[in-house]
Formats: C-alpha cells, structure tokens, sequence
C-alpha cells in the first residue's frame, strides 16, 4: 500500500520517464494529491500496464489538486546532459502548478533545487508514495504518446513499441539505417557497446 503523505505540508510529488532511452525527449511531470486521495490501482508505472496506465491518466488528471507535465529535449540532453536535463524537465513541470506546493517529494537521490520550495529525495519513491506515483504515470503516458507519435515518421526504429529504449531491435536498426534527427548523440557510444557485447 502506498503512503498517502510525507507530511503535514502541501506537497507535490516529481518524477521523470525516458531517462535512459536513445531518442526522444525526456519528460517529468509534478502531481499534488488530495490529502484525502486513494486509489488502490495507483502504483509504480513500471508496476501498471500500458493499459492500467491509459486508465489512471485521466483519473488522476481529474482528481488532483494540481498537475504539470514538463519536457527537454533530445537537443538539450545533448547539450547539458540527461541528468541536468531531467532535472531541467522536472523544473519544467513544477513552476507550472498552481497553487505551488510547500514541498516537493523527487524520485531519486538527487535533485537540483526548485527555487524558494523545500525537497525530499525518496529512493524508489514511485513505489512509495501516491503523488510520486502518479507523477510517474503522467511522464511515463506522456512520453509514450510522444513516441508513438515519432514511430509514424520512422516505423522501422519501432519506437511504438520499444519507445526509444536499447533493445537489440532499435540497436540493430540504427546500424542498419543510421541515427534520426530525434536519437541523443551523446548516448550512442556507450550504449552501442553496452548491448553488443550483450548480444555478441
């Protein structure tokens, strides 16, 4: 059962999908929960499936106090790096909550300061609390509508299905037909050798 609160102050949970993937943008969404909010589907988005995702979107959407979702793209992760550029993403989402929050609950073990708001960083906080859950949910179906979206212009990286991620398809693809416009150059090294000496 996941915690409904950290504490007794408004407080909004943060949390990030696409952080490892090898095209696309990364995306973060901000949730402020009721204080009196359950919902025993609610979980982990890695825990859900597509489905139980697309079915908790628009649940939480109606109910939550507030909600953002924020994003930085293939270019900026480039430029300044995932961890920055999740970071930028996650800042992205906050500043757009209305009413702003008193605290902020970030998934992870580390986070650059929101300005003039308090955080607590929670190790697998997705799997913690209902307002880092439900962020979770939001950036994840976000993304994945994004790539969806992408995989009509480029079908053969199969992105609808692997949404950007190493598989050995998407790896195999990109040395047959080269990288798109949308893949992080920064990332490609590293993770071609990762996953062929997998495969090899």
């Amino acid at each position: 059962m996941l915690k409904s609160a950290y504490s007794t102050l408004s407080e909004a949970g943060v949390d990030e999908a696409g952080r490892g993937c090898l095209a696309g943008p990364v995306y973060a969404a901000a949730v402020i929960l009721p204080a009196d909010y359950k919902n025993k589907l609610l979980n982990d988005s890695k825990k859900l499936t597509a489905s139980q995702r697309e079915v908790l979107r628009p649940e939480i959407e109606k109910h939550a106090v507030a909600w953002a979702v924020g994003s930085c793209s293939h270019e900026e992760i480039d430029n300044i790096n995932i961890l920055q550029a999740s970071w930028l993403a996650m800042h992205r989402a906050i500043e757009q909550l209305k009413p702003v929050p008193e605290l902020l609950l970030i998934d992870g073990n580390r986070f650059k300061a929101y300005p003039a708001i308090k955080h607590v960083c929670v190790v697998k906080g997705d799997a913690t609390y209902m307002s880092i859950a439900a962020a979770s949910i939001l950036a994840k179906t976000y993304r994945d509508e994004y790539m969806e979206k992408l995989d009509k212009l480029y079908p053969q990286y199969q992105w609808k299905k692997n949404k950007a991620y190493a598989t050995g398809s998407h790896v195999q693809a990109i040395l047959k037909h080269g990288y798109t416009e949308y893949h992080r150059r920064s990332f490609q090294l590293k993770a071609f050798q990762t996953k062929l000496s997998f495969d090899s």
